[in-house]
């Protein structure tokens, strides 16, 4: 069963799936969408057509460890993807994720609108990074 990442965002969600031994990355996407159903939705296609039996949502904190606004939304909407898929879905902190994400695309040449559109599939590869050396180790 392959492992599924999130990288919950109000425009953009970051997908990121595990290979079938979950030691790498194997795929990654984007959901462009500002309505969290539709989000919603579209992972729980992405969870049925992958085989998809483990999911970890990105958790957001403050650089000092606390949490926000915005990881209360990411746990929001990890709890209503938890329901909706029957499985369970772990949170990762995903400080800095984003950041090294640009770091990466501007090291190889990603700029502007192709950035954009590419920085939050590689913030979710970065979270199912985090998350797949944890869980192998």
């Amino acid at each position: 069963m392959r492992v599924l990442a999130v990288d919950y965002g109000d425009a953009r969600t970051g997908i990121a799936i595990s290979d079938l031994l979950c030691s790498i990355v194997g795929s990654t996407t984007v959901i462009h969408s500002r309505n969290p159903q539709k989000t919603l939705d579209e992972i729980l296609r992405l969870i049925r057509e992958n085989g998809v039996g483990e999911l970890v949502v990105g958790l957001p904190r403050n650089m000092d460890g606390t949490e926000g606004v915005r990881a209360e939304l990411c746990r929001e909407f990890a709890a209503k993807l938890e329901k909706a898929s029957g499985l369970k879905v772990s949170m990762w902190d995903e400080r800095r994720t984003t950041v090294e994400a640009h770091q990466i695309l501007s090291n190889h040449n990603y700029h502007g609108k192709k950035r954009k559109n590419t920085v939050d599939a590689v913030a979710a590869s970065l979270i199912l990074e985090g998350y797949l050396g944890y869980r192998n180790r």
